[in-house]
Parts: C-alpha cells; structure tokens; sequence
C-alpha cells in the first residue's frame, strides 16, 4: 500500500488500491482543499514532488495538459502508484481550517424561491457551535432521506442557516424534502465543508457567477462581502433557462441600491422576455469583462455552466488559483467517473 506525504499536513497516509489521494486524506483528516471530487474544478490542484501516479479522468478546465506536463495533479484523480510526496497549491489563507461537526436543528421556514427551489431555514440547537466562511456547504439529513450536501445561503453570522434546496426529478432527497419538510422538523446537518469560499484578504475586484441553486453560496459570499466593507467591485452573474427559474432578483436588487460596487446581471438562455439578458452566462461574461487580471472569481452550478465559465476567465486573464468552484452536481449530468 502506497504511502504518501503532504508537507503542509506534516503526515503521511496510507492510500488503498483504487482510492484517490483526496479521499485518504479526507479519511485521515487532513482539511485538504477540494471541491467537487471529481476532476472538474480544480481546487485540489497540487505538486507531485516525488512519485509517480495514475489519473483519473478530469476536464482539461481542472487541469490542462500543460499543468500536468508541468508536474501538477488533481488530488481527486490521482491514485499512487508508488509513494509519493504532493503538496497542495493553497496558501494557508485558502484553507478554512474549521472542524467539520454533526449538529441538529429544527426547521424554522419553508419557502417556495422558484417552481423547482425551496428556500428552508434552519434553527441549530447550537448555532454559536457552527462556523464556516462564506461559500462553504454542509451535509443536510432529513428523515427518510439520504444525507445530501447543499450549499449554505445565510452568511456565517446569521441566526437562521439557509440552503436552497432544487427539486431533482430522480433525486430522492430532493423529492422528500419538497414534499414533506415542514416547520418543526428534526433535521441535522454536518460541516463545513469544501473549498470555494470567499478570500476575504483579497483586495482586488470579485466575481461571482450561478446557474440555478448555484445562487445560495454565491448570495452568501456577496452579502458576506458587504457586511464586512469591502468596497471593490463585486460583479453578479445569474444564469438561468427563463423568468420563472429567476429568484431574489429583488434581494439583490435592493442590495445595488446600498451599494454602488454590487452590480447583479440575471442572463436567460431561454425565452428572456423585455429587461432581461439573452444567452449564455458564459457568453455575457465574455461580451462585458475584457481583462480580469487581479479578479477573485466564484463559479456555482452545473458541470457545463462552470466549465464553459471557467474556459472564458482563462482566456481573460485571470490566475487558475484565482477561480474557485463549486460544481453542483445532480443524477442528470453526474458524470460515470465521479467517484
């Protein structure tokens, strides 16, 4: 069994025949950057400093053939074939660094956001218990549905924790909650978890692009963004297929009219009727922002809308480490490698 050491750990971990260098080291404990765990996003991008490796399949957005000519590999993709020493990309302000723990709760609203989307808020036994930055998700359980991880909506200070939860024609969580979740049930959740969340020592411009529930972490970041003063420009993007898959247009609508840096573009690729953008948020993007060299970018949604995204702010000129992205994966576009 193949040992591999990570400096910034200080450890080495034992990885079993056909398990990634990620999951034993989420096994072992170690809080090592990630995202979707499955060679899309690229947060666990690291440097194999000794070793060899095999991959996995990943997209040439989350590591291009030049990186892995390089010496540059996913964590999420790469299975050791002898030991090996990897370190990550991250600066230690990339790490969140919070121990992820069980808490229970009770839920305190159900909302219908869109026809797909309920917004449910929930009151924690012990919220003053739960931290976590901005942009990170936790694993929700509701009873009589397996656990699934959503994206957490309220900003790190609010009372009530939010997720936005899209109904997914086979995905039986999804379905149970919409449903059956009503005010007063159990629930727990456990977290944080994941590696997209606001830099908040990042000085320079912000972006922020969603497509469909892709909107809670990215809400979460903006809102956190301007609680906390800071003053650069935060620019929104909003994919969605129509009008009625569009919510809290009004939320951030109010929020541009206190703050002259915010800026929130809904884009429809579908049917986008008089005041709204036409197209792909992809495509937006790239007709409004010409040089985003020094930009911090957020990405949420679905693996084509961050891939297409992500190829678009590589071609402007922003840095690889300065995407950051959570991909949102659901039965219908889950990819047959994803472990």
């Amino acid at each position: 069994m193949p040992t591999v050491f990570i400096p910034q750990a200080g450890r080495s971990i034992f990885v079993s025949g056909g398990e990634t260098i990620l999951a034993a080291a989420l096994a072992a404990g170690i809080p090592y950057p990630h995202g979707c765990r499955s060679g899309r996003c690229g947060s666990c991008k690291s440097h194999l400093i000794g070793g060899a490796v095999d991959f996995l399949p990943h997209t040439p957005f989350a590591l291009s053939p030049k990186e892995r000519a390089d010496g540059l590999i996913l964590a999420c993709r790469a299975q050791p074939l002898t030991d090996a020493t990897i370190a990550w990309l991250a600066g230690e302000d990339e790490i969140a660094g919070i121990p992820v723990r069980r808490f229970e709760g009770t839920i305190a609203a159900v909302e219908d956001a869109t026809h797909d989307i309920k917004l449910i808020r929930i009151t924690l036994d012990d919220r003053a218990g739960f931290t976590f930055k901005a942009g990170q998700y936790a694993r929700l359980s509701y009873p009589g549905a397996p656990s699934r991880d959503y994206s957490l909506a309220s900003r790190p200070g609010e009372e009530l924790v939010e997720f936005h939860v899209r109904r997914v024609p086979a995905g039986a969580a999804s379905q149970r909650i919409w449903t059956c979740a009503t005010i007063g049930d159990r629930v727990s959740i456990e977290g944080p978890l994941g590696s997209a969340f606001l830099r908040e020592k990042h000085s320079g411009p912000i972006l922020g692009i969603a497509g469909g529930s892709g909107l809670a972490p990215v809400k979460a970041m903006a809102e956190t963004a301007l609680d906390k003063g800071m003053g650069q420009p935060i620019r929104i993007y909003f994919g969605a297929r129509s009008e009625r898959d569009l919510y809290l247009v009004d939320r951030f609508t109010a929020l541009m009219g206190d703050h002259s840096n915010l800026s929130f573009v809904p884009v429809l690729s579908e049917n986008p009727g008089f005041g709204f953008r036409a197209g792909y948020v992809s495509d937006a993007v790239a007709a409004d922002l010409d040089d985003l060299d020094g930009w911090k970018a957020y990405l949420a949604g679905p693996p084509a809308m961050v891939e297409a995204v992500g190829l678009v702010l590589l071609e402007r000129g922003i840095g690889a480490a300065d995407i950051h992205a959570d991909v949102f994966f659901t039965p219908e576009h889950a990819p047959e490698w994803r472990s």
